[in-house]
C-alpha cells in the first residue's frame, strides 16, 4: 500500500463513503487491516484524528469532515485531469472494470470485450458476471451492462447497445400434454416457469396487444435464477417460459422449443451500457461502448434488433 498522501486520501474517502474498513477494502481490493493501517498513516501525517472508531461503527470527527471536503475536491480534480488526458488518446489503455448479467455477459458481452483486450495490449480488463444489481459507483465499476427499461439514475450516462425480444415458448411435449394457449387469457391456466429474481406469483411477462409488459396472476411452478437452466427446464417440457430470443434461437430452429402465440407483438427490453457521468470519457471506455454497440447484435442466433 502506497504511503503517498493522495493514495491515503483515496482510502480515507472510500472509508467515509462506505462506512466501514471492510466495505472500503472490498471496493479497493485491500484487506481490512491494510485499510486500517492506511488510515493510521494518514492521521499520523496530518497530526489529526479523522475517524471515531468503535467495534461496531465509525464516524467522521470534526477534523475528518473538514479534510473530507478538501480531499474529495482534490481527488475529483485529479480524476478529471486524468480523464482529460485519456480522452485525447486514440489507443485504449489502463484499467476497465465492467459488470454484466451472467448469461448475457457470457454469451454476448465477454466475447466483444475480450476481442477488444486482444487488440489493445495496454488495456487491462476486469469483467464481473453477476445478476446482483450492484451500485457501480460505490463498488468502483467503470461500465455496467443492464437489461430493462431506460433508467434515469442520477450521475449515470447511458447508451442503448441493442434490444432483446422476449418470446413465450414451450417444448412440443408440454404442448401435447397440456394443449397450446391461443390467447393471453389462456396463459394463467398453464404451468409457468419463472426467472428467479421475479416474484413467483406475479410479474410473469408475456406481451399485451401493444407489446407492453402485462402481469399474469398465477403461481409459478418452477423458479430458477439462471436463464440457461430455465431454458433447459422449458425444453424438458415442464412448462411455459418467457425467454430472450438470443438465448433460444438454436432451440427454436431445431424444434426443441416452440414459439407460443407467435402472432402477438413481441415484448422488448433494451440492453444498455451505463457509466458514471464525468467531464470527459476515457478512450478505453468509449472504445468498449462503441464495440458493444457495433458487435453485440450480431452475436445472437436471431438479431437482437436495432
Amino acid at each position: 500500500m502506497s504511503t503517498d498522501p493522495l493514495s491515503l486520501a483515496a482510502v480515507f474517502l472510500s472509508c467515509a463513503d462506505t462506512g466501514s474498513f471492510s466495505a472500503a477494502g472490498r471496493k479497493l481490493g485491500l484487506s481490512r487491516s491494510a485499510v486500517g493501517k492506511a488510515i493510521a498513516r494518514l492521521e499520523a501525517q496530518l497530526g489529526a484524528r479523522l475517524l471515531h472508531r468503535t467495534t461496531r461503527s465509525q464516524s467522521l470527527t470534526e477534523d475528518g469532515h473538514l479534510y473530507y471536503e478538501h480531499a474529495r475536491r482534490a481527488v475529483s480534480e485529479l480524476d478529471a485531469a486524468r480523464a482529460f488526458l485519456e480522452s485525447g488518446r486514440r489507443e485504449p489503455a489502463g484499467m476497465l472494470k465492467v459488470t454484466a448479467p451472467v448469461v448475457l455477459g457470457r454469451r454476448c458481452i465477454a466475447p466483444v470485450l475480450l476481442r477488444l483486450a486482444a487488440r489493445h495490449h495496454a488495456l487491462q480488463l476486469t469483467l464481473s458476471l453477476t445478476d446482483r444489481l450492484i451500485d457501480m459507483v460505490e463498488e468502483g465499476y467503470d461500465l455496467a451492462i443492464r437489461v430493462g427499461h431506460a433508467t434515469n439514475a442520477a450521475g449515470l450516462m447511458q447508451r442503448r447497445i441493442c434490444r432483446q425480444h422476449m418470446l413465450i415458448c414451450a417444448a412440443p411435449s408440454y404442448l401435447e400434454r397440456r394443449g397450446t394457449p391461443h390467447s393471453r387469457a389462456d396463459i394463467a391456466s398453464h404451468d409457468l416457469l419463472t426467472y428467479g429474481r421475479i416474484d413467483g406469483k406475479r410479474h410473469w411477462w408475456p406481451p399485451n396487444a401493444r407489446g407492453d409488459a402485462q402481469d399474469i396472476v398465477a403461481a409459478a411452478r418452477i423458479r430458477i435464477d439462471d436463464l440457461d437452466a430455465l431454458a433447459d427446464a422449458t425444453e424438458m417440457g415442464l412448462g411455459l417460459a418467457c425467454l430472450p430470443n438470443w438465448l433460444i434461437g438454436e432451440r427454436l430452429t431445431s424444434g426443441a422449443l416452440v414459439h407460443v402465440l407467435p402472432d402477438e407483438p413481441l415484448l422488448r427490453y433494451d440492453v444498455v451500457a451505463l457509466w458514471p457521468q464525468g467531464p470527459f470519457m476515457p478512450a478505453r471506455l468509449r472504445a468498449a461502448v462503441d464495440c458493444l454497440v457495433k458487435e453485440v447484435p450480431g452475436l445472437s442466433c436471431e438479431t437482437l434488433g436495432p
